[in-house]
Parts: C-alpha cells; structure tokens; sequence
C-alpha cells in the first residue's frame, strides 16, 4: 500500500507535469502594451500644505508655525530687516560682516563655546545675510529644541562682538576678498551687479565688501549697525517641524519677548537702476583663465510682481532646467559649456535678468552669438505647446518635493516673509502655473527681456578673446576691473 502510494504520487506529478509542458504559450494582446508610446500619465494627486500660522508678541517679533509632525526635527528661522541694502555708502559689506559675528561670541558664551553648543545638541546654527535680510538659523532634533532656542537667542539678542573676533574675522574676510581675483566666476558675480545697477543702487555694491571698507571694520560700526536694525518689530521668527502653535509661542516669548522693539528705518527706496542706452560688452581681463565667464542681462522686476508665475515658465523655458533651450544649445548641441542656464532674481526691489555660463576661451565668441540668439529667439517666437506643457510640469510636479523635509519647507516659507507675500501663496501655484499661456509667456518676454540693451560681462583671457568678441558687432566694448568699475 505505501509503495503502491509512493508510486501514485509519482505518477500524478508526472501527469501534471506533462499538462503544463504541453499547454500553449499565453500571447498577449498586441493592443495590450504599445511600446511605440510612453504611458498616459494620470493627473497628479492635489498638493495639500501644512497651514502657516502666525501671532505676534508684544514686543512686534512675530511668529509663524508650521506644524510637521512626521519627523522629530525642527528648522528655527529668525529673518531681520538687516540686509545689505542698507549698506553705508563708506562701507559695504558691513551686513554680512555683523551677520558672521553673531556666532563669534553670545552671551557668556566664546565663539568656540558656540560652536561647541550645537554641535553637543546635534544641530546646524548659521548666520547671514543677504542683499534683502539677515537671518539666524538652526535645525535641531526635537527633544534639544528648548537648549538650541537658548543658544540661538543668546546669539541673535546677545552677541559680543569682541574686538580680538571682530580683528579675526576681519583678517579672513580680506584673505577671501584676494582669493576671489583668482576666481572669474566669483568676479563676474561682483561685476555683474554693480554694472547693471550703478555703484548708487542698494545692489550695485559687493556683498562682502570691497578691500578699504573692510580694513575700516571696527567694533563701533558694527555694534551700531546691529542697534539700529536688529528689532524684534522688523523680525519674523520661522518655526517649522515637530511643534505646536501654542508650544512655540510659549518657547519663544521666553527667550525672545524682552527684546527691545526700536525705529527700523525704512526699506531704502531708490529710483529704478539706469536703463543702459545699448547693448554693450563688458571685458574683464583674466590673463591665463582657462575659461571665459559669460553674464548676459539688465534690470528686472521685483519679486513681488503680478508677472511672476508666467516668468517662471518662460525661464523654465530658456535657462531654467537642465533640458532648457540655452543648456541644450550651449552644451548638449555646441559642447561649449558644462553648463548655460539664466535666472529672474528674486528681489524687494529691481532684481535682474541674468544669463550665464563658463565656456571653453576658444569658443567664447560662438558662445556669445549662440546666447544672443535663444534670448531673441523666445520674444520673437511663439512657443510651442509641448514646450509650454513640459516646462509648466517642471514647476509643479517638482514642488511638492520642496516640502519633504522641514529644512526644505522653511526655505519655501521664507520666501514668503523675506518678500511680504501671501502665506496661502503656495496653495494656489500649481492653478496659477498651469493658467499660464504660450501668449503670456511671450508676453513677459517682450516686456523683461530686452536684447537691444543687454549689459553682456566676459571675463576672460583677453588676449585670446577680444578680437573674436569684436568681430561679432554687437556693441561697443568697455573695458572693466575685477570690481566692474571703469578702468582709468
């Protein structure tokens, strides 16, 4: 029985066997899967953000709270109404230099025992500033929250600014301005704004300063410059991750509830920065670089613009992405550049239009003609609608991955304190994006881009560039320093 059995089983499996072998191979549909097509995407789930809530202390320091809860991480963000806009005239650079030394000593505090501080809390603290503000900053694990708002208060509301850090930083600062000549594209970043804005305009100066100004650092006009705008009433106090609205109110209106509110003078206001009369080349002379460093632009709107959204698009299209028009030009078609991209600066006041790339000294010339033409190319022609399609899905299907991380949400929250919009901005970007036009992209392109009177900086070996730059007739050349001032 048990062999008859074992005997049985053999013989089934063997059956079964010869059944599958036997069968015919399953086919597919040929109107299954077509290959020859890329699959219909569905439209991407709405983008639901977290609510930006805001309340004020009475001292005028105002607070706003996004609540992440998924991760125990929290981003502080203090923004101050002290950029480098507001600048003294005799001395530039005075905003980023106070910013550095908020962390060069606070409280009871060394400038070693600051850093010591975060780094026993596990957290990143970073001070700075920018042509519009200055910030304090630090990201934390969630149970080191209380210790690091001590430290960042301590730093924001208490810095020493002792004369033997104020010496040291300003040693490094002018080490750094010596290493910059050596790089044309920290120079062309110099020379770019102070020609296109004047060395009058809030951002015609270099942000870090100049060599005299900074010899002339002390700590007088530092601690002045921090008196007269480091106000809780021209503040905001960001405050995103693993925390509530009610929790961070109590947090920070004991750490920063007795700073003293003063007059912040108002946000410098000058006239709009000089239409240039031609398009005009300026050369840097850089003997021996191994590249030419291209900026190509003017003066453009600020920030707060209604035409914002559509200018998103349209340089998305020229020189906003990898597969933009200038990269798939410059590098991809012509290989004279590892990359070409542009850019609408983001200011409170006139920002600029800028186009850019280091590209091989040989080829500056054809570079030049090549950026020329795309830039006249996106006014003159209408833009084809899977171009205008494909940029407006870069803009939207890549923001929900802006605000993955606390760190990435609060630099997008930012945005929106540093230039007073609103904070249900967001909510609204993927319906304002797609509502965008090939119409309205031409448009914006007329209006902000404008050929006839671009500022076009070069620095280069102008031994190997300038006849080639000449030969192209598109303007006069003038000849610059490494600051972007005349040559006498």
């Amino acid at each position: 029985m048990t062999a008859a059995v074992g005997g049985h089983a053999i013989l089934v499996l063997a059956v079964a066997a010869a059944v599958v072998t036997a069968s015919p191979p399953v086919r597919l549909s040929a109107q299954a899967v077509d290959r020859t097509k890329p699959p219909v995407l569905p439209p991407p789930p709405a983008l639901r953000l977290p609510a930006v809530q805001t309340t004020t202390l009475p001292n005028g320091l105002t607070l706003a709270v996004v609540e992440m809860h998924k991760v125990p991480v929290v981003d502080v963000q203090l923004l101050v109404d002290a950029g480098a806009a507001r600048d003294p005239s005799t001395a530039p650079g005075l905003a980023t230099f106070t910013a550095t030394m908020l962390q060069q000593g606070a409280g009871a505090r060394s400038a070693l025992d600051v850093a010591d501080e975060a780094a026993f809390l596990g957290a990143q603290l970073g001070t700075g500033a920018t042509f519009d503000g200055a910030s304090a900053s630090i990201h934390v694990p969630r149970r080191r929250l209380e210790a690091a708002l001590d430290l960042l208060a301590d730093v924001v509301l208490r810095p020493s600014f002792a004369d033997s850090e104020i010496a040291r930083q300003r040693e490094l600062r002018a080490a750094q301005l010596v290493q910059q000549r050596d790089e044309p594209v920290t120079v062309a970043s110099i020379a770019f704004p102070a020609i296109v804005y004047g060395r009058g305009h809030p951002y015609g100066h270099p942000l870090n300063g100049t060599d005299s100004a900074t010899a002339r650092l002390a700590r007088d006009g530092v601690a002045e410059f921090y008196r007269t705008y480091y106000r809780p009433n021209g503040a905001w106090l960001l405050i995103v991750g693993d925390v509530t609205l009610a929790e961070a109110r109590r947090l920070a209106a004991a750490r920063f509830g007795g700073w003293e509110r003063g007059d912040v003078p108002a946000f410098p206001s000058p006239p709009p920065p000089p239409r240039a009369a031609a398009r005009t080349v300026y050369l840097i002379d850089k003997p021996g670089a191994a590249q030419s460093v291209v900026r190509i632009g003017h003066a453009g709107p600020a920030r707060t613009t209604p035409d914002w959204f559509a200018l998103e698009v349209l340089n998305t299209i020229v020189g906003g992405a990898f597969t933009s028009r200038l990269n798939q030009n410059l590098r991809e078609t012509h290989g004279y550049t590892y990359g070409a991209f542009s850019q609408f600066a983001p200011r409170r006041l006139n920002g600029a239009f800028v186009a850019l790339a280091s590209v091989v000294t040989a080829k500056t010339d054809s570079s030049l003609v090549e950026f020329l033409k795309e830039l006249r190319r996106i006014r003159d022609e209408a833009v084809a609608p899977p171009e205008l399609a494909k940029a407006k899905a870069y803009l939207t299907l890549g923001l929900p991955g802006d605000f993955e991380t606390t760190g990435g949400a609060a630099a997008r929250f930012r945005e929106l304190l540093a230039f007073g919009l609103p904070l249900d901005y967001y909510d609204h970007y993927v319906d304002r994006i797609n509502a965008i036009t090939g119409a309205d992209v031409q448009r914006v392109a007329r209006e902000y881009i404008d050929p006839d009177h671009f500022d076009i900086v070069v620095v280069g070996d102008k031994s190997q560039i300038e006849a080639g730059i000449k030969a192209l007739n598109e303007g006069p050349i003038v000849y610059r320093d490494l600051w972007g001032q005349e040559i006498r």
